[in-house]
């Protein structure tokens, strides 16, 4: 299982609603609503539940009922009303069988519903890495009015500003002082290390990918894991590293050896074109042409290269 440590953020995620604006929370005594009048948003923060632990929960509210009530906003239409906070408590109670669950109930606008559930799933202690990156864009993407598409693009943009590759003007901007707050508030982390160490996670392979939802298997391993592009032989390690619980060092070791050696693969044309752009380059720090000799010889290679060539 997943460490804490091995986790997205080392600790819970404190950001506060201010973040957004100031949005009253759940500081009024709870009300009891029938569970058929609440409804789910059209998209969910969280889109993976443990089913071990969701049998856990399900047997615990059969016994005590739900012990901390779930936030909810108000609808349009008469007594119905939009999950906020609580999903995995919303679906135990459905589970158990329950009719009527405590709810506080808030009115706020889109943008305030979507970014408190991001917040209170964010403190979720087993919410999975991949669910925290995705719901970190999220946030980002709210607080800085853009598709969460758009999201990577800036934030890699900043990295190379920031180490001297590409001038774009973003580390000046409002963009970045958006940013800047956004992981301020979240105070776990940097943008730089997410952007090293979090984004990536969103290209691992499927299978690794899955595995890594699911809690089957740490960030860290899983990116070693995906060095492996032979889909037989990475499914293999990543079964081995799951039901054997491999560490970290042994996973590297079993991944250098499961790729193949370099030159065995490479043809010997690759070979020749490999040493060819190897010469290249020494030959544009040589002073081998300022000497009259090896400049001649040099020139006669050169000359039977290409006569060979176009023969060729």
């Amino acid at each position: 299982m997943t460490s804490k440590r091995e986790r997205v953020f080392g600790g819970k995620i404190t950001a506060p609603v201010t973040l957004f604006g100031e949005v009253a929370t759940a500081s009024a005594p709870p009300n009891t609503v029938a569970i058929d009048h609440i409804q789910l948003p059209a998209q969910q923060p969280r889109r993976y539940f443990d089913p071990q632990k969701m049998e856990q929960l399900v047997l615990s509210v059969k016994e005590h009922g739900i012990l901390e009530p779930l936030l909810v906003r108000t609808l349009k239409k008469l007594d119905t009303y939009e999950l906020v906070a609580g999903e995995r408590r919303y679906r135990a109670a459905k589970a158990a069988g329950l009719t009527d669950i405590p709810v506080v109930i808030r009115e706020m606008t889109d943008e305030q519903a979507t970014q408190l559930a991001l917040i209170e799933n964010l403190q979720r202690e087993d919410l999975n890495p991949v669910e925290e990156t995705e719901g970190v864009l999220q946030l980002l993407a709210l607080k800085l009015k853009m598709p969460v598409s758009e999201v990577p693009k800036l934030l890699y943009r900043m990295q190379h500003e920031a180490k001297g590759k590409v001038a774009h003007n973003v580390m000046g901007s409002s963009e970045n002082e958006a940013v800047q707050a956004v992981f301020a508030a979240l105070a776990t982390m940097s943008w730089e290390s997410f952007v090293n160490n979090r984004l990536p996670l969103l290209n691992l392979p499927n299978d690794v990918l899955e595995a890594l939802q699911q809690g089957k298997i740490a960030y860290t391993k899983a990116q070693v894991i995906a060095r492996i592009k032979d889909e037989q032989q990475r499914d293999e390690l990543l079964k081995q590293a799951i039901t054997q619980n491999l560490s970290l060092n042994e996973i590297k070791v079993r991944v250098k050896e499961a790729k193949p050696d370099a030159e065995a693969e490479t043809t010997p044309a690759q070979l020749l074109v490999g040493r060819m752009t190897e010469i290249t380059k020494r030959l544009k720090r040589s002073k081998a042409w300022n000497e009259r000799k090896k400049h001649e010889r040099i020139t006669k290679l050169l000359d039977e290269l290409e006569r060979l060539t176009e023969e060729a």
